[in-house]
């Protein structure tokens, strides 16, 4: 079976594709089911693409009569692809990779910084970090216009609709690229000094179970499992806390007020430690390892306001991890 595509600019309505034996599959519909996958409905693509839920629904019915295949079960709460939704999804994300990546190869040759640049960072580091930074790199590119997104939540930079997504961690997905921003970032235990004047100050990490130990959910996950490397191997302590919350900044502002012990990237906490607000515990077993990375797909690295970016997050963070092997705070661990 041959298919061929069309794009079409707005609607297809009164748009009458030459065919010759062959189906044509346009271009819009692929991204519309894309999207509704990616957001969960309908309504969500709608919205997004500035178009009514039922020029979506049409656009997707379209496509699942072209391919003579149903992509999604519907209902009136929900919608979920069908096992040839799931099939077909990676197929259409690929095509409308290769479109883009087309285009831009025509602006190869161009390395004025410049377009559309959609970032999600976490909201911590994204909020008290980088914003200050990443504000001044658009005001000094203004032929860069920005869509920023400040959310715990993981971004899949082929599913959610960014270009670029800061993460701490190992990435675990060949088919993205990380740019490192911080390789020897660890996670550090601190507590304010009011907290540890009433509560006093752990001295080995089994006591740090018997504090109020502050947490955070990420993707839906709570993030109760705090690991240590010690003597090659790994140390886990499993914490308890009766405050949660779904954005790590509220645990770093609680641990500030002195209601509990944090465990948090160093990057996070860095300024609060610097101006007093917390104090670094145990500095003898330091954390886990928080690579932070900036993570796109391949073709996007190339990209010259990419690479500006990289390099100035780069830049300005440096100095912030350096403080892990100078600042009085790691004496004991350095």
């Amino acid at each position: 079976m041959k298919f061929a595509c069309a794009l079409f600019s707005g609607t297809t309505d009164g748009v009458r594709p030459f065919i010759t034996g062959e189906i044509m599959i346009r271009l819009e519909d692929v991204t519309l089911f894309v999207r509704s996958a990616a957001l969960g409905s309908f309504s969500n693509a709608a919205r997004e693409a500035g178009l009514l839920p039922g020029q979506v629904s049409a656009a997707v019915h379209r496509l699942e009569r072209d391919l003579d295949k149903r992509l999604f079960v519907r209902s009136t709460r929900s919608l979920r692809l069908t096992a040839e939704g799931e099939k077909y999804l990676p197929y259409a994300q690929e095509m409308l990779e290769v479109v883009h990546a087309g285009a831009e190869s025509l602006h190869s040759g161009d390395n004025e910084i410049k377009g559309e640049l959609r970032v999600a960072m976490p909201s911590d580091i994204g909020r008290n970090v980088l914003l200050p930074l990443i504000t001044r790199f658009c005001q000094q590119h203004p032929k860069v216009s920005l869509r920023l997104s400040l959310s715990d939540h993981i971004s899949d930079v082929f599913r959610d609709p960014v270009d670029i997504a800061i993460r701490y961690g190992v990435l675990d997905n060949s088919s993205y690229v990380a740019l490192p921003l911080a390789a020897d970032n660890r996670r550090v235990l601190a507590a304010s000094p009011a907290y540890l004047a009433r509560n006093g100050r752990p001295q080995t990490l089994d006591e740090v179970v018997n504090h109020p130990c502050l947490l955070f959910t990420m993707n839906s996950q709570v993030y109760d499992k705090w690991s240590f490397p010690e003597n090659g191997m790994r140390r886990q302590l499993i914490v308890k806390s009766r405050m949660l919350c779904d954005d790590a900044d509220v645990a770093r502002r609680w641990a500030i007020d002195g209601l509990g012990i944090v465990y948090k990237s160093w990057i996070d906490l860095s300024d609060d430690v610097l101006a007093g607000r917390l104090e670094v515990l145990l500095p003898q077993h330091p954390g886990e390892a928080a690579p932070l990375n900036l993570i796109c797909p391949h073709r996007k690295q190339f990209s010259p306001a990419i690479r500006h970016l990289h390099n100035a997050l780069r830049e300005h963070l440096q100095p912030i991890t350096a403080l892990m092997h100078s600042h009085p705070a790691f004496k004991t661990t350095y």
